[in-house]
């Protein structure tokens, strides 16, 4: 009798509050973060956060419809600079910038979308590629604009609240929370599935009524507009920036990087895989600068080697066949 009663509640309920619990205990620790943090550790929090960005933004494109973009660079710089020619111009607060800058990308973004997409595995890749040195040349060309080679000085920004460095923390923060929470809405949506019919493939995915372009362009939108955020609110952070920097080609291997560590396709993959790269990073600026770039080269191949499918989907496969 006890076995029938209790049999009749279902025990699904704990773990999902179990699961809020451990959700509004982390948020809370992110919020209180900067309260015992030095500048330098300031600077890492922030830094993880807008990796978590750019690497959940490439993912959209990358790991959920499976089409390698290497584009992140130039709508990182593209929303680097629409927000600082709008901050030094003095026409909007700063709050306003990455939300102008984002739409700025999206619009964008579905505009050259539509010619691009059409192209598949690395023909795609080359002409995202090309996406980030045209918008630098842009950027040095168009003078009285962009200042060129010069760049841009931005204006002093007034802290919304606590210090400069802990508002840029907290934008950077809510930044990054808006694009997991985006991940997880179109992860679980008709729109996610979608995304992976054409990563399974693309021809039975039209066969069976989804359009698949116009599911690509979403995803590259997507994966457009959220970097332009993070870089509207880079510019600010810095005070300074100039296409060198900002369209910087590291910034589009860096986000795919992080992605392949934590897990394609995966919701919290990508910032597992923020971390791990932030903390590399740091390891080999301090000890090993001048390989920086030929350990990344050993980091891409070591990955494609032995963890093709990342950290997460690896540890479950081992988990599982140990089972």
């Amino acid at each position: 009798m006890l076995a029938s009663l209790a049999a009749s509640f279902p025990a699904r309920p704990l773990p999902r509050i179990g699961v809020g619990v451990l959700i509004a205990v982390a948020l809370g620790l992110l919020i209180a973060l900067p309260l015992g943090l030095d500048n330098y550790y300031m600077r890492l929090a922030t830094t993880v956060l807008m990796y978590c960005v750019l690497a959940w933004s490439w993912n959209f494109i990358g790991g959920f419809v499976g089409y390698p973009s290497f584009g992140i660079a130039a709508f990182f710089g593209f929303g680097a600079y629409a927000g600082a020619i709008l901050l030094s111009a003095k026409i909007i607060p700063f709050w306003l910038s990455p939300i102008l800058a984002a739409a700025g990308c999206f619009a964008v973004a579905v505009v050259i979308g539509m010619p691009i997409l059409r192209l598949r595995g690395h023909y795609f890749a080359v002409a995202s590629l090309g996406l980030g040195e045209v918008f630098r040349e842009l950027a040095m060309s168009w003078t009285a604009l962009t200042g060129g080679g010069m760049g841009i000085n931005l204006p002093p920004m007034r802290p919304a609240f606590g210090t400069e460095a802990q508002t840029f923390y907290y934008a950077m923060l809510i930044l990054a929370l808006v694009t997991l929470g985006t991940t997880i809405v179109v992860a679980r949506s008709r729109l996610g599935v979608a995304f992976r019919c054409i990563r399974q493939n693309e021809e039975a995915a039209n066969m069976i009524g989804i359009d698949a372009t116009r599911s690509k362009i979403i995803a590259f939108a997507f994966s457009a507009a959220l970097p332009g955020a993070a870089g509207a609110i880079y510019a600010s952070w810095v005070g300074y920036i100039d296409p060198s920097d900002v369209f910087d080609i590291l910034n589009s291997v860096k986000a795919p990087v992080m992605v392949l560590l934590g897990g394609t396709g995966t919701i919290f993959g990508p910032a597992i895989g923020a971390l791990i790269y932030l903390v590399f990073e740091e390891f080999v600026t301090h000890h090993l600068l001048q390989f920086h770039a030929g350990m990344l080269g050993i980091i891409i191949v070591a990955l494609v080697l032995f963890m093709p499918h990342g950290l997460l989907e690896t540890l479950r496969r081992r988990k599982q066949g140990q089972a």
